[in-house]
């Protein structure tokens, strides 16, 4: 009898990678305080230095579902940048920027929810943190495409850096009061109900 799938959320600690296995010397989803089962793999990825929802399971299917699908899926992440955003370059990041891509082209970006925002009080703390009396500013930026590093690439363009980098939903499902290194597991159901996927089942 086949197994049921199993799907997960971490909230994925910065200076981890998004898997399992590597042949370097780095932190690793297996090094969490956490059993997964057997072919768990991670859906989509947030790079070594970025932090947030990460979605883990046994199920194969839903990587094409979420990313390769006709509906795009939006993602949102809260983002913390050097020096304060003015009017100007936040239109720029809302309505579309050029940014080099992988193979050196270029490409616009589509147009994208950017607002400026207050940093939660919630926020977890990342360690090696960005001094706070500095000049920053928290963004929340929500896309339906994800070019290599794309956030990076954007806020860059407008001459901010980017000092994190947090992915706080994909549709619906968000990654509320999780904890660094933290999991939660939800039923088939509600996980594909929360991403808006409806042919699942298919």
């Amino acid at each position: 009898m086949e197994h049921p799938h199993r799907y997960f959320i971490i909230y994925k600690p910065y200076k981890m990678v998004s898997q399992f296995v590597s042949p370097d010397k780095v932190n690793l989803l297996g090094d969490l305080d956490f059993d997964f089962p057997e072919g768990t793999h991670a859906i989509g990825r947030l790079d070594n230095n970025s932090e947030g929802l990460l979605i883990l399971t046994t199920n194969k299917k839903v990587t094409a579902l979420l990313f390769q699908s006709e509906k795009p899926h939006k993602r949102t992440y809260l983002v913390q940048v050097e020096k304060h955003v003015s009017a100007e370059r936040l239109l720029q990041l809302q309505t579309g920027i050029e940014i080099r891509i992988k193979g050196g082209d270029f490409y616009t970006t589509l147009p994208c929810d950017v607002s400026i925002v207050e940093k939660p009080k919630d926020l977890p703390s990342r360690g090696h943190s960005f001094r706070e009396d500095l000049p920053h500013t928290w963004l929340l930026i929500s896309l339906t495409e994800g070019k290599y590093h794309q956030i990076r690439k954007m806020v860059s363009t407008v001459y901010h850096h980017c000092k994190r980098l947090i992915r706080v939903s994909i549709e619906d499902l968000e990654i509320e009061n999780l904890q660094p290194g933290e999991v939660k597991e939800f039923q088939e159901e509600e996980f594909f109900s929360k991403l808006k996927i409806e042919n699942w089942r298919d």
